[in-house]
């Protein structure tokens, strides 16, 4: 277990992304928590989201496809 993905800033809040969200390299598309701290992945190119592949509040490992970009 590497940490927990967030599809938004707080429960409740709506997400950074969904499907068909236009992306710039940079923009913040989720969070993972792990061991009590809160990072942020940011996009590395500009495109627009595809597919989401992790559930809010999943655990997720290295290596694991969390969102599609195209």
């Amino acid at each position: 277990m590497v940490g927990v993905f967030y599809a938004a800033p707080a429960p409740g809040a709506d997400p950074f992304v969904r499907v068909g969200s236009k992306v710039k390299k940079g923009d913040t598309l989720c969070i993972v928590e792990a061991m009590k701290c809160m990072n942020e992945v940011q996009s590395e190119v500009d495109g627009t989201v595809v597919d989401i592949c992790a559930s809010d509040g999943e655990l997720v490992e290295y290596g694991r496809c969390l969102m599609r970009i195209s």
